[in-house]
């Protein structure tokens, strides 16, 4: 992607200066794990709700889980598959998730799972004809379609980038719903999402510090969170949150607001995500506020062109999903996601994995394409482009190899 003015050049990247993680706001060091977690982890949530992502509410009075489809077996056998739906509030009317599982015909116990969010309806992840089409989509999508243009809502239309047969033959479940059941992702007043079921009496939209759409959608993983711990055929303290691009920004912020996460995975999520904000690489604040000025708080909005004046960065966001596994990957030709800087942003919160004893990244310096480096923190860039391919899905399984049996 190109845009007038934008840095895609390593010679053009302004100096700049990082916060520490491991020093408070007033300049005091963070000498020893009570000091991070008690005090410094404690204040950097608080800048990113304040500054970024905007404060969430917390369970829903009166939520529910309704099991809408009974188990079935699919997948030629490999799997069992169900679908569940969250109501966020009593009754059956109103906003609600729907979820979708796949869980390997053969465990004999409570599994572990990947949970994601996906972009245009369950029914996207796979050609299997027993997904429930979401209604949300399929009509007002298909309208909105030029007639040569690939219909994504169409059944299957996202399977290359879930690989649900080899999360399945590796013994994980999958977990993902889509991420409008929670809020659209186009800027309609925060008026069609979960957004109005938490406004005062006289508010019609949420205040500069409350949340956006992808502090929504992370609420809404954490949801789904909350059910799978009443699934007995789901191991909910073995759960990965993923995400690719834009939900990765959102698997990031769920796994660092939300510390039943066993593990997060961010996926080419850049700017907003993984990518240090300082470097003025490839998207910039301003650019991802201008287009989408729904995703964050309104009071990022103050950052624009003014990245130098953020009281945090994104390895400080990283860095609050310590002590648990992270995975950072990037791909050569996604520039505007900024590669080097998702690999700095991995590599500066480290210190904050070996404060609490873990490894955190293995390696000071980025590693060549399509050779990963793994410790508590993991990092790769592979070939090709903003994508998520077959090779991310084998790195992430071989992570969670690792971390989550």
């Amino acid at each position: 992607m190109s845009h007038p003015g934008v840095i895609n050049d390593e010679a053009f990247v302004p100096k700049f200066t990082l916060p520490e993680p491991l020093v408070m706001a007033d300049g005091t060091p963070v000498s020893d794990a009570r000091v991070w977690r008690e005090k410094r982890r404690p204040e950097l949530i608080n800048l990113f709700v304040d500054n970024m992502f905007g404060s969430a509410p917390g369970v829903p009075e009166g939520m529910w889980f309704e099991e809408t489809s009974a188990v079935q077996t699919a997948l030629n056998g490999l799997a069992l598959r169900k679908e569940v739906t969250i109501h966020f509030k009593p009754g059956s009317s109103g906003p609600g998730m729907d979820l979708l599982l796949y869980l390997p015909a053969r465990a004999a116990g409570p599994v572990p799972a990947f949970l994601g969010l996906n972009f245009f309806g369950n029914q996207t992840i796979h050609t299997d004809p027993g997904i429930t089409l979401s209604t949300e989509w399929m009509g007002r999508n298909a309208k909105n379609l030029a007639d040569d243009q690939p219909n994504p809502t169409a059944r299957g239309a996202a399977a290359k980038r879930w690989n649900v047969e080899d999360i399945l033959e590796r013994g994980y479940a999958l977990v993902t719903a889509y991420c409008g059941d929670l809020d659209p992702d186009f800027d309609d007043g925060f008026q069609n999402g979960v957004h109005p079921l938490f406004y005062q009496p006289g508010q019609s939209h949420p205040a500069a510090d409350e949340w956006g759409t992808i502090a929504a959608w992370a609420w809404g993983l954490s949801r789904a969170l909350d059910y799978l711990e009443t699934d007995p055929a789901i191991d909910a303290r073995r759960v990965a949150v993923f995400g690719h691009s834009r939900l990765g920004k959102t698997a990031v912020w769920a796994g660092a607001t939300d510390e039943r996460f066993a593990m997060v995975i961010s996926n080419n999520s850049g700017c907003g995500g993984a990518a240090l904000s300082r470097r003025h690489f490839g998207e910039t604040i301003k650019l991802i506020n201008d287009r989408f000025p729904h995703w964050f708080c309104a009071n990022f909005r103050r950052y624009n062109d003014r990245e130098n004046e953020l009281p945090f960065d994104q390895h400080q966001l990283l860095a609050l999903v310590a002590p648990r596994p992270l995975y950072v990957a990037s791909a050569e030709e996604d520039r505007w996601s900024d590669p080097r800087g998702e690999f700095l942003s991995a590599l500066y919160a480290s210190p904050v994995y070996r404060l609490l004893g873990k490894e955190g990244l293995p390696v000071d310096e980025m590693p060549a394409l399509n050779q990963p480096v793994m410790g508590t923190v993991a990092y790769h860039i592979r070939s090709g482009g903003h994508a998520v391919t077959s090779y991310d899905w084998a790195r992430y399984l071989d992570f969670a190899d690792r971390h989550l049996k």
